[in-house]
């Protein structure tokens, strides 16, 4: 939920700029935020954001992506109702024990985790951001023109990824920027379980795609501490079994 702070400081001049943190610091600490005040984010700031996240790295730089900054209090509302649509079934997933949508489940078993969601809808209601999803300050809905992707693994017969390349390092680069501006956020992609109905409510035509909802706003509490796991944990050298490599 939006956390309501009434008394807080004057809103910042939208040329006022918070002090930049080195990119390791930048890259250390620009987690997750889902928690927002009520501060608006001033359009020159945002601004800014795109525009240093434009730099990010795309194949043949096609810079395949379409932004649709959602302002409309009605659109927000529907899209809101999409991202809560897509919330209840990723909880009755979590809760059934299988990670949400990940290729390699059972089908049946998803299916039976969504069928006992249903038979006691309040048991994985969700909360927080969902409910709330229309209050958040910046909503940036992410497109991808499917025409402008080099997908090398488009014809494979398992799930593909590889076209993703050219579109997420541009949305990891807007919570960066967002970062350096005294912003936080989050990347969402929940929403794509209704894009067919994103797409109408937005007006994207064919051949985009929706990639992710961006939400962005002044973080109610920044995370300092975030948990990754080590090096050692996820490298090893010259097969997946072989020796550890990591920090002596």
């Amino acid at each position: 939920m939006m956390e309501r702070r009434p008394n807080q400081a004057t809103t910042p001049r939208a040329d006022a700029r918070p002090a930049s943190l080195s990119l390791n610091d930048a890259l250390r600490t620009t987690g997750a935020v889902r928690d927002f005040t009520d501060q608006a984010v001033d359009d020159a700031v945002l601004a800014r954001v795109l525009d240093t996240a434009r730099f990010a790295p795309s194949g043949a730089n096609a810079q395949a992506w379409r932004i649709v900054v959602v302002k409309d209090p009605d659109k927000r509302r529907r899209l809101r109702d999409f991202y809560l649509r897509g919330s209840k079934d990723y909880l009755a997933m979590v809760s059934a024990g299988l990670r949400p949508w990940a290729p390699t489940n059972d089908r049946d078993a998803e299916a039976a985790a969504l069928a006992a969601q249903k038979a006691a809808e309040s048991a994985a209601a969700p909360g927080g951001l969902a409910e709330h999803f229309d209050e958040a300050p910046v909503l940036l809905a992410l497109f991808a023109d499917l025409s402008m992707l080099a997908a090398v693994d488009r014809d494979a017969d398992r799930y593909t990824f590889a076209g993703g390349a050219s579109i997420y390092p541009f949305a990891w680069s807007i919570l960066l920027a967002a970062h350096d501006e005294g912003l936080g956020g989050v990347i969402t992609t929940i929403a794509i379980r209704a894009e067919q109905q994103v797409k109408a409510l937005l007006g994207a035509p064919d051949p985009m795609a929706l990639a992710a909802v961006i939400v962005l706003g002044y973080p109610a509490r920044r995370p300092t501490r975030l948990r990754r796991q080590p090096v050692a944990s996820f490298t090893s050298i010259d097969s997946i079994d072989g020796p550890v490599f990591g920090p002596p």
